[in-house]
């Protein structure tokens, strides 16, 4: 009688036992199925992040905003230029002139930092010459040219930028004392060029918000929000100035004279374009 009685508990515990493994089994079914779902719809919702519904609706304006300056900066540049039999001694003779300039430089007040070397160059130069003939027996031989060696030159480019543009006719004056070869490439500059170009394109923007507020009106919708922007931006800029031949820093004593040089004004452009969504 005992021993069907635990047979009997045996068998309702067994039962049990798989009632509860089917049950776990089936939530773990489920469980995983709504992580799969859950998951998908996430997955399906970051495709679409950062993408935007293009608008149907919109409207287009430009703007124009300009600012006119006094430059205050010059740049300019000179070489030096020196030749001779040899390279060590055309670039002793190059050297020491170039020294002379720098002392000069230095002692107007420019800081080495606004000196800068864009080309040093030792180049040999040669020219071209009839190579001596004998004539025998009244017959002269075809002239031959022969390629001759005949000097180094040694050239040594420098650009130099002025922080005090009212001095730049007598530096260049100056360093024309020198008897430099070339001076040239004088231009006027902005130093806050960038302080110029947004305060352009705000007055820009501004005029270009404007306008869209009163097309709104007119066209009796509603601004939403900006949906496109763009720009052009450009300076209008004084000409640079040709080289300087030494008949505009030598007078006819062979005093040094310092030329007038005019400044003139900048101009800094800029154009907007704003596209605005309308409802």
């Amino acid at each position: 009688m005992q021993k069907e009685k635990n047979n009997t508990c045996l068998g309702c515990l067994e039962v049990c036992m798989s009632r509860i493994i089917r049950a776990t089994i089936l939530v773990l079914v489920i469980l995983a199925l709504f992580l799969l779902v859950k998951t998908y719809g996430a997955f399906r919702e970051n495709t679409f992040i950062g993408q935007d519904i293009t608008p149907q609706n919109t409207i287009s304006v430009t703007g124009e905003g300009k600012v006119t300056a006094v430059p205050d900066i010059a740049k300019f540049s000179f070489t030096v230029k020196e030749e001779s039999k040899t390279v060590e001694e055309a670039q002793k003779k190059a050297t020491e002139k170039m020294n002379l300039v720098l002392a000069f430089l230095d002692k107007e007040g420019i800081d080495d930092k606004e000196i800068k070397t864009e080309g040093y160059n030792i180049y040999p130069r040669y020219e071209w010459w009839n190579k001596e003939v004998i004539c025998e027996g009244g017959y002269c031989p075809p002239t031959e040219r022969q390629r001759t060696l005949v000097a180094y030159d040694v050239s040594q480019n420098v650009s130099v930028e002025l922080k005090d543009i009212d001095n730049a006719g007598k530096i260049l004056a100056g360093i024309g004392s020198f008897e430099i070869s070339n001076i040239s490439g004088l231009s006027f500059d902005i130093d806050d060029k960038d302080g110029l170009e947004r305060e352009a394109r705000q007055e820009a923007i501004d005029e270009a918000k404007v306008k869209a507020k009163e097309l709104a009106k007119d066209l009796g919708v509603k601004l939403v929000r900006i949906v496109s922007y763009s720009s052009n931006a450009w300076r209008n800029t004084p000409p640079q100035y040709a080289a300087m031949e030494k008949s505009m820093v030598y007078g006819m004593d062979n005093a040094v004279s310092i030329p007038e040089i005019p400044v003139g004004e900048n101009e800094i452009k800029t154009i907007v374009y704003l596209t605005y969504e309308i409802k």
